[in-house]
């Protein structure tokens, strides 16, 4: 028998209503009067991106049975590639991830043309800075899910991952989403947006900042969160108590 071409494959018509009828919702829905404040659906859309984040981590963690380094090191001992370039495999990115070249720095003559490649997932839709930036970090220190180059798997989180802190958010932080920098504990444990210095923090409205924690889950935590409940989030092993300032 003859392959039909797609122009003459009978037509379903139960299929073809049911298109119909899903485009009027649509339609209905994007013309709808939006409900509570301005910053709902940009906040939404910066949670989604650090759950695609957070599930890209353990997806890579499934693979490797680790979480990724915070960064792999030169000769020097420098930072030379970043955990998110480790990540584009997870994230639909493969062919970019083909491109990069782990024989130059992330902004050698050939990477820093990918460096320049702005990647809506790395940013917060309330962002003004560079399209190129990033405004998720993880916590690099010794007690924290990413020590520098040593990789930690979830058995290394006694203290659980509900209560480990995975990832962080900052405003107009100025860095590349390729570049191989992020926060440092010091910097963290200052709390969201600090008086001086660079450290959490966000351009939401209500001063709170979305935080992803080592489980996949993220919580948006309250600007008056205690420094000390801030120490505890990011110490993996400490053995105390969390408590979350939610807002």
């Amino acid at each position: 028998m003859e392959t039909p071409s797609p122009k003459r494959l009978p037509v379903n018509h139960t299929i073809a209503w049911g298109a119909v009828v899903l485009l009027g919702v649509f339609f209905f829905w994007m013309f709808l009067p939006r409900v509570g404040s301005r910053d709902a659906a940009p906040r939404t859309e910066c949670k989604n991106h650090l759950k695609q984040i957070a599930l890209a981590m353990h997806n890579y963690h499934d693979v490797y049975g680790c979480f990724p380094p915070a960064y792999i090191q030169d000769r020097n001992g420098r930072p030379m590639h970043s955990w998110r370039v480790l990540l584009l495999p997870f994230m639909e990115f493969g062919p970019l991830y083909d491109e990069y070249r782990f024989d130059e720095p992330w902004n050698g003559p050939h990477n820093r043309k990918l460096a320049a490649l702005p990647l809506a997932l790395f940013r917060c839709p309330f962002d003004n800075g560079p399209t190129a930036t990033t405004n998720y970090f993880v916590v690099v220190g010794p007690k924290t899910v990413f020590p520098g180059t040593k990789s930690i798997a979830i058995k290394d989180i006694p203290d659980g991952t509900a209560n480990t802190i995975l990832l962080v958010e900052a405003a107009d932080s100025g860095i590349n989403w390729l570049e191989p920098r992020d926060m440092s504990y010091e910097e963290a444990v200052r709390g969201i947006n600090p008086k001086s210095g660079w450290g959490i923090s966000s351009r939401h409205k209500d001063g709170s900042a979305q935080i992803a924690f080592a489980d996949g889950s993220v919580r948006t935590l309250d600007d008056d969160t205690p420094i000390e409940q801030w120490r505890r989030m990011l110490e993996r092993d400490d053995g105390l108590p969390v408590s979350f300032h939610l807002r």
